[in-house]
């Protein structure tokens, strides 16, 4: 243990993995700017933190200063009054140094939520308004750590980082003042005895994060084969191929070797610190013995109690010194959270708000598409020159083979991305040119992957509307076909769904969301595939929700039931981009192209 110090942390934290080196950022003048930029709405709290720092820093240092005293003034003087003085003006600053320490932890703390807090809300508006390309070419996981690891992580840089830097900076200053004061000859001596103490150290540390990371290492290899073999799918497979034993003695043999390895970092941790406690003795008795020399030697004026105050000042720069040396690890991980996040931050707005919108004169839900190209990537062309018109109160099905570009078509309707040639107009003004909460406002999708968050169904369909009546949302439901169902349920609209919906039926979950979209009353209505993934009895009875509401409004369906196709006005056939046909079932079915092989192939067999 350092004198007058506290254990010394963990290693870890002092040593960079090869991929915080790889991925370390280079931190120039902007970057601090724009790092600093976000304390600026809180400066009068951060100079308040400085001062208590500081004055915090001064008073830890005051009851070594007082040691000598008491030792001088008060043991060897024989001064009752004085010692009980020393010895309560000591007592006093230290508490004075905590309840100070504890009003500057607050303050920071205070400072560094409110920055977490800015910067999330920040993080959670710009995703936002990032397109859907962002979101289907990004991992979600990653997405949500920007949001939730390194926004946090930014708060431990300022309660942290920033705090260390500052605190160990003034306490080291002051300790090394105060020490040249006493007495200049031990005040070099101590210094020269510091790397005695961190070389060591390092050394140590280095050779303990080598074990830790190793041994996390190995606990991912543990919990991978756990997560393989003892999930659902995975427990079934090692049973149906009576893979028991041998994926026992594969968990087996990499627990061993973890246990080996825990045991030989916590083994180093305690060489380490018997070696750390043997070398933080050194500086001391060196110092009690130069300092017996030059007091009986030389008839210095040096005092018992000057020695004493060294030792001790000696003993408070041993943490500041090792935690200076070692922030530059904790200061580049701190710029690497910010970088990740600016990151985020620096991403283009790809589908952004027009900043005149117009208002369209109509609001009817008719759709053109005129000479579209699109490509996810730039490079692939999904769409190729598509035109096509949608007529106020008329519906339209759009057929094709998979990864022909039907669902394509209808992302861009809402502007889930941008065409990058042609228009799209919705009410005869191009949608790049119409407000996105307007536009989308407009269009009701019922895709074929359902998505009900986890709550009631009442909390499910007012996501549509949260001003719906009881009275809306029992209309809504009878026209989905959905709500015999509910009145079933023994909390009718208030019944649990599930995590996603898990509590429901397929069909249950795609009828609840026919009745949100149409709560939504949108002046277009999209069925992606809607019954897709049904079984023949829900897909009925979502055909039966379907078949009347497209009669009432303007519709786009794409579908691989003839029944659903049937009920279109015209019908569009989509291959490799491109709109190759279009008509009604009868003249299309009979003109020996792509869609007569639909139906021959698919079609005509499901319907049987």
């Amino acid at each position: 243990m350092p004198p007058g110090g506290g254990r010394m942390g963990g290693p870890g934290g002092h040593f960079m993995t090869e991929e915080e080196k790889a991925a370390q950022p280079k931190v120039t003048g902007a970057l601090l700017r724009r790092v600093f930029s976000y304390l600026k709405p809180y400066w009068k709290q951060f100079i308040l933190v400085l001062v208590c720092i500081a004055v915090s820093s001064i008073f830890n240092l005051m009851p070594s200063i007082l040691t000598g005293k008491i030792i001088d003034e008060g043991l060897i003087g024989r001064d009752m009054n004085l010692l009980i003085t020393y010895i309560v003006l000591s007592l006093g600053v230290t508490l004075a140094a905590n309840l100070i320490g504890v009003a500057e932890s607050y303050i920071n703390t205070w400072i560094a939520q409110h920055i977490t807090f800015d910067m999330r809300n920040q993080m959670y508006a710009h995703l936002q308004r990032m397109s859907q390309r962002f979101f289907t070419s990004n991992n979600q996981g990653d997405i949500i750590t920007r949001m939730t690891s390194d926004t946090a992580g930014v708060e431990s840089t300022i309660t942290g980082t920033f705090k260390s830097i500052l605190s160990n900076s003034i306490t080291l200053i002051f300790a090394l003042v105060a020490m040249f004061q006493k007495n200049w000859i031990l005040a070099l001596l101590g210094i020269a005895v510091i790397p005695l103490f961190v070389i060591p150290t390092r050394k140590a540390g280095k050779t303990r994060w080598t074990l830790t990371r190793e041994a996390q290492e190995c606990n991912d290899e543990v919990n991978g084969i756990l997560n393989e073999t003892l999930s659902v799918s995975g427990q079934l497979l090692v049973k149906l191929f009576s893979k028991e034993e041998q994926e026992y003695e594969r968990y087996a043999s990499v627990n061993k070797r973890m246990i080996k390895l825990n045991i030989k970092e916590r083994m180093a941790g305690r060489w380490f610190f018997v070696v750390l406690s043997t070398v933080t003795s050194i500086g001391p008795m060196l110092l009690y013995l130069v300092g017996g020399i030059l007091m009986m030697e030389y008839d210095s004026s040096l005092t018992v109690g000057d020695i004493t105050v060294l030792v001790a000042l000696l003993g408070k720069t041993y943490m500041p010194v090792n935690s200076l040396l070692n922030i530059q690890v904790d200061w580049m991980r701190s710029m690497a959270m910010f970088s990740r996040v600016f990151d985020y931050f620096d991403m283009e707005i790809e589908v952004d708000n027009p900043k005149a919108p117009v208002t369209p004169a109509k609001n009817t839900g008719e759709v053109e598409f005129k000479n579209v190209d699109f490509s996810y990537d730039g490079a692939r062309k999904i769409l190729k020159d598509v035109s096509f018109r949608l007529e106020s109160g008329r519906s339209m099905a759009i057929v094709g083979p998979s990864g022909s570009g039907k669902s394509t078509i209808i992302n861009l309707i809402p502007r889930l991305y941008d065409v990058n040639s042609g228009s799209v107009t919705f009410d005869g003004v191009d949608v790049r040119q119409l407000d996105l909460g307007f536009l989308r406002s407009q269009i009701g999708v019922v895709s074929q992957e359902t998505y009900l968050f986890n709550g009631t169904i009442r909390e499910n369909l007012q996501y549509a509307d949260p001003e719906a009546t009881e009275e809306d949302m029992i209309e809504a439901c009878k026209k989905a076909n959905i709500y015999d169902f509910i009145q079933a349920q023994e909390k009718g609209l208030d019944t649990e769904v599930g995590n996603r919906g898990l509590k429901l039926s397929g069909g249950e979950k795609q009828r609840i969301s026919i009745a949100r979209v149409l709560l939504k009353n949108p002046s277009l209505l999209v069925f992606d595939e809607a019954t897709s993934a049904l079984d023949s009895i829900s897909e009925s009875k979502i055909q039966e929700a379907i078949d009347p509401i497209i009669k009432s409004r303007t519709s786009i369906l794409i579908a691989h039931r003839l029944s659903t196709i049937l009920a279109a006005d015209v019908i569009y056939v989509v291959k490799d981009g491109r709109i190759v046909e279009k008509g009604s079932h009868d003249e299309l079915v009979g003109a020996g192209g792509v869609y007569t092989e639909l139906y021959e192939t698919q079609f005509k067999r499901l319907d049987t």
